[in-house]
């Protein structure tokens, strides 16, 4: 990543001698010395993940709100398809609402690298939680597959499809679960960057139409909404040609109906989130924390120490 540090896309990095420590809170990676140590008005603090498109890192604005920044891989700067993508996937992006979601603060995608800062979520993915735990309970299943399809309502009305929902891009908040990534994805299309027979997602989250390179929809989210039900329930992910019997019988009775239309091979034939909402969704206030403890001790610990992030 040391070509972010090239002043157009207002990156900085400190001297090697000045190195930011590592975090104690879990999922927080110490920069690296080639890591810029600002992009744009934020001062950066630890790393956040890594991934296909680029480095998200943890940053504060100015007036110490906390963002997690994503950094642009510099081969998918140089596509200048890639960037007008990219461009538009950012203004929809900050149309997207609702509780589910982390929202657009800031973004540059006219710089020497793309970047783009959304509101800081504190709390594991859910890939992390179901490593770490194991299956959860149906009171949490309930909390997860609403909060998830209330997201996706949101985002599809926006004309945003995520195509890689799966646990990893799921964060689990002391507010409710929270829709990462959202629509970025959709960058890659049509661009020089995507190569013949890539697919752009997860494997075992993909709808059928993703794998044989069909038209896309929102039915697509759909499907991967009712693996993600299926692994938090206790499934690991479907390979090609696996029977989803044995994933929908580890799931609540109340669950198999609406989750069976979700995996359907045909795309019209899955229920839009509002109809996933509508099955799912009770009248009646939780009378506990749909959380089990083990799983709230892991969100606190991200909570807790990030006011006073080391190295500032």
């Amino acid at each position: 990543m040391a070509a972010i540090l090239a002043g157009g896309s207002g990156a900085t990095r400190s001297t090697p001698q000045s190195p930011v420590r590592a975090s104690p809170v879990p999922g927080h990676q110490p920069l690296l010395q080639d890591d810029p140590r600002r992009i744009g008005r934020y001062h950066l603090t630890a790393r956040l993940g890594q991934g296909g498109m680029g480095t998200v890192y943890l940053g504060r604005s100015p007036g110490q709100r906390l963002v997690a920044v994503k950094a642009i891989r510099p081969e998918f700067a140089a596509d200048p398809t890639f960037r007008e993508r990219f461009a538009r996937e950012i203004d929809a992006a900050r149309r997207v609402g609702g509780f589910h979601t982390a929202p657009v603060v800031d973004a540059d995608s006219r710089g020497d690298l793309p970047w783009l800062a959304t509101e800081y979520i504190p709390g594991p993915s859910l890939h992390d939680v179901l490593r770490q735990q194991g299956a959860l309970p149906t009171r949490t299943l309930l909390t997860l597959a609403v909060g998830i399809a209330e997201a996706l309502e949101g985002i599809h009305a926006c004309g945003i499809i995520h195509r890689d929902l799966k646990p990893s891009n799921i964060i689990v908040s002391s507010t409710g679960p929270r829709v990462i990534d959202f629509g970025i994805a959709r960058a890659l299309d049509s661009t020089a960057l995507t190569r013949t027979n890539h697919v752009v997602g997860t494997q075992g989250f993909l709808a059928p139409e993703q794998l044989t390179g069909t038209s896309i929809t929102p039915a697509a989210d759909l499907y991967a909404f009712g693996m993600v039900l299926c692994h938090a329930a206790g499934a690991t992910p479907l390979t090609d040609g696996e029977s989803l019997e044995s994933a929908l019988s580890l799931l609540p009775a109340r669950f198999v109906g609406i989750i069976t239309r979700c995996l359907d091979h045909n795309p019209n034939g899955r229920p839009t989130p509002t109809e996933v909402l509508e099955q799912l969704s009770q009248n009646d206030s939780p009378t506990e924390d749909w959380l089990p403890p083990p799983v709230r001790t892991m969100v606190d610990l991200h909570n807790a120490p990030t006011a006073a992030e080391p190295g500032r």
